[in-house]
């Protein structure tokens, strides 16, 4: 009986703050300026507290699902996994004239040696029936006096647990881009004082791209690894949009011959 009473209640509240505001709108052209500022101000405040509001219920309601670790494994697969930046939102979204080691999250950061950033990061909310991950994102080069713009990725402890030499890392991304540019991506282990990279150049379409490192050519130290992380390497991004609407990572032992 309560629920309802205050059900009832909320509604009538509700529907005398709409009135409300009908009020003011219809008032405002008649209103001296000082009373204006004052009923201003207070739209202002009202529309930050709804837009919050919208945003959350945006995200929760739209799918795919925040938090949806659906993720496409390769046959034998023993680990998976897709970096927070894609599964969940961040606050603050996004970033204007982004710096270099500039973080997004705990497990991104940006690189980069331009003089002057005109570089702008968002994170996206993926609502197209194809997408598995909740989120992208989106990076907007304008101006581009640097050699060099790359995002890391820091790997989770579980991505080392159990590593071997046998092992294939795959990387799958899902990158829409303004123009063709050339994206490499560099596995990097660090094991003791020592640090294995593996350098693959990601296939030039709009579609799934996979590339795979193999760590049977390294010469990996199984009982002393460390982490693990990869560098999503850019070339000449200038006046570019690269939208990478999915990376997940996951990993298998390789056949033995």
């Amino acid at each position: 009986m309560l629920r309802r009473v205050n059900g009832i209640l909320d509604q009538w509240l509700q529907r005398r703050a709409l009135q409300r505001w009908q009020s003011a709108l219809q008032q405002a052209q008649t209103l001296d300026l000082a009373s204006l500022r004052a009923v201003r101000g207070r739209a202002r405040q009202m529309r930050q507290a709804l837009d919050r509001v919208l945003h959350v219920a945006d995200g929760r309601l739209t799918l795919p699902l925040i938090g949806s670790d659906a993720i496409q494994k390769p046959l034998h697969c023993d680990w998976a996994y897709r970096p927070e930046l894609w599964r969940g939102p961040l606050s603050p979204p996004g970033q204007a004239a982004v710096e270099s080691k500039a973080t997004f999250g705990g497990e991104a950061t940006l690189f980069h040696d331009c003089r002057v950033s005109e570089l702008t990061v968002r994170q996206v909310r993926n609502t197209r029936e194809s997408d598995l991950a909740p989120f992208g994102l989106r990076m907007d080069v304008f101006g581009f006096d640097g050699s060099f713009l790359s995002l890391v990725i820091e790997l989770p402890q579980s991505a080392t647990d159990g590593l071997k030499r046998n092992h294939l890392v795959r990387l799958t991304t899902l990158v829409e881009m303004e123009k063709p540019l050339e994206v490499f991506a560099r596995l990097n282990i660090q094991h003791g004082p020592n640090t294995e990279q593996i350098v693959r150049a990601l296939p030039d379409t709009d579609a799934e791209a996979v590339v795979e490192f193999d760590l049977a050519y390294t010469n990996l130290n199984e009982k002393r690894v460390d982490r693990m992380w990869v560098d999503l390497v850019f070339e000449n991004p200038e006046m570019s949009q690269v939208i990478l609407r999915d990376v997940t990572f996951s990993r298998r032992p390789r056949a033995e011959v």
